[in-house]
């Protein structure tokens, strides 16, 4: 296999499937109906004690924009020396301004705070406003991959767009695509854009444990999830990508 194929999840039975697929890497999020936010220290002390894969942490603190406060940055420095300390290989981040471009300083100074570990700039990338020019400053920050649709709601709306990212890229960084890849469509994707990485997301729903349901209360907003299915990531869903 000349490529690596990292899996997006949310939960230690997730992980220790990935690893069972032969998954390359796994990044850890919280609450991937946001998108992926900061999972917790004892959810990544557990996934560790679980498994040997390599974990990439997502630093996140909320849900939404990628322009953050003083006090929401403070915490996303926070959680990157935490990581660190507990030696894990990756972080995952992305800090924009408020027009649209990579924040530079506040990029580099966590990375300079993730260090040993390896940096991902995540699909934040993917709302900045012009690609070639956010690639050249992540290569100029050191950034060592960035995973991004190419600029597009899919990884095959994108394509044009990530085949040119891969090409100028080199060695200098990686680009990994992400964002609607599945078992399908992977190999076209992966003869068409010929990158080195790829970031995936497959999931199963299985239905809760709970015998007693009231159905007149919910935990979260008016957009929700049923409380009653769980979403895991299944062993033969990851080792489908290594068939392919």
């Amino acid at each position: 296999m000349d490529y690596k194929f990292e899996v997006c999840l949310e939960n230690a039975e997730s992980v220790v499937n990935a690893e069972k697929g032969g998954a390359s890497r796994v990044e850890l999020c919280s609450d991937l109906f946001e998108g992926g936010l900061t999972p917790s220290l004892g959810m990544l002390r557990t996934c560790r004690r679980l498994s040997r894969i390599d974990i990439s942490a997502m630093v996140r603190p909320r849900g939404g924009d990628f322009c953050y406060t003083d006090d929401e940055f403070q915490v996303m420095k926070e959680d990157v020396k935490i990581f660190r300390e507990e030696g894990i290989f990756s972080v995952v981040f992305g800090i924009l301004t408020p027009d649209g471009r990579i924040d530079e300083e506040r990029n580099a100074e966590l990375i300079e705070l993730a260090r040993p570990m390896k940096v991902t700039f995540h699909r934040a990338f993917d709302m900045t406003r012009d690609a070639e020019e956010s690639l050249e400053t992540l290569i100029r920050l050191k950034v060592d991959r960035v995973l991004t649709s190419g600029l597009e709601p899919s990884v095959l709306e994108g394509m044009f767009t990530l085949k040119k990212l891969v090409e100028i890229a080199g060695d200098r960084i990686i680009v990994m695509p992400g964002a609607g890849i599945n078992h399908r469509n992977f190999r076209y994707i992966r003869d068409n854009i010929g990158a080195k990485e790829y970031h995936v997301h497959p999931t199963y729903r299985k239905e809760s444990k709970m015998i007693y349901r009231p159905g007149h209360i919910f935990m979260g907003g008016t957009l929700r999830q049923s409380e009653y299915a769980l979403t895991s990531t299944p062993v033969d869903g990851v080792a489908r990508y290594l068939e392919l």
